[in-house]
C-alpha cells in the first residue's frame, strides 16, 4: 500500500489510491490461492504469471458509473495488444452490492458489447462476492465457485477462450470438477484461504441498484 511521506496530511486522492491498492492486492490473492491454488480455471496460471491481466477499480456508485467504466475499459481491452493485456478485471467495490441488482447489470453489459459492435470479439463474464446458485443455499460452499472479494467484471477475448477449448477441449467438465472439489474443501477450507475483501469501501457500501 502506499504511504504518505511524514507530516503529510491524507488527502482524498491519496485514500482513494490506498483504496484501489488494497482493492487489487486482495484480487490478486484471490486469483493466486483460490483460482490458481485450487486449479478452478486451468486458464488462469497462464496470463497470471505472464502478467497480461489488467485490474481496473471503478469509483462508480451505480450502474451509470460503473457502465461507463466498463464501455471504457471494453474499448482500452479491444484496442490492446493481446501480448500485453489478454484479459481485464474490471472490480466496484462501491456498487452492486446486492447480488440480484448485479445479475440483472449483466443484460446492460451484454447489450453495450454488441452496441459497442464488438460481439464475438469480446465478452463479459463475473464474479461477484454473494454469487449463489439457483436452488442452493446462501452458504453452499459451491457458491464460490463465482464468488470473488468484489463485484467484478471480467472482460475476454473471444480467441483467448477458443484457443483455451482447444487446449482443454472438456471445458464442460470443469465446472463439476470445481463443484466437486469445493465440497470436499468445505466451509471451514475456504475460510481458510482468507480471500476476502478488506477494503472498507466494501463493506460500508449501499445496495447497487441501477
Amino acid at each position: 500500500m502506499s504511504e504518505s511521506p511524514a507530516g503529510a496530511v491524507p488527502t482524498a486522492a491519496n485514500a482513494c489510491t490506498s483504496v484501489h491498492q488494497t482493492v487489487i492486492e486482495d484480487m490478486v490473492r484471490w486469483l493466486e490461492r483460490a483460482v490458481i491454488g485450487l486449479n478452478l480455471c486451468p486458464f488462469a496460471k497462464a496470463v497470471h504469471v505472464k502478467e497480461q491481466i489488467h485490474y481496473v477499480v471503478s469509483d462508480a456508485t451505480d450502474a451509470r458509473g460503473l457502465i461507463e467504466d466498463l464501455q471504457r475499459e471494453l474499448e482500452a481491452l479491444a484496442e490492446a495488444s493481446p501480448e500485453r493485456r489478454d484479459t481485464t478485471l474490471l472490480m466496484a467495490p462501491g456498487c452492486m452490492e446486492d447480488f440480484l441488482d448485479f445479475n440483472d447489470f449483466l443484460g446492460l453489459a451484454d447489450d453495450l458489447v454488441e452496441a459497442m459492435d464488438l460481439g464475438g470479439i469480446l465478452q463479459v463474464a463475473s464474479f461477484h462476492p454473494r454469487f449463489q446458485f439457483a436452488d442452493t443455499a446462501v452458504d453452499d460452499v459451491g457458491n464460490a465457485t463465482n464468488r470473488a472479494p468484489y463485484p467484478t467484471l471480467h472482460l475476454l477475448r473471444e480467441e483467448s477462450i477458443d484457443r483455451a477449448v482447444e487446449a482443454f477441449p472438456e471445458a464442460e467438465a470443469i465446472f463439476e470438477k470445481n463443484i466437486e472439489m469445493l465440497e470436499e474443501l468445505g466451509a471451514e477450507g475456504w475460510a481458510a484461504l482468507d480471500v476476502g475483501p478488506r477494503c472498507p469501501v466494501a463493506h460500508g457500501a449501499a445496495g447497487g441498484g441501477a
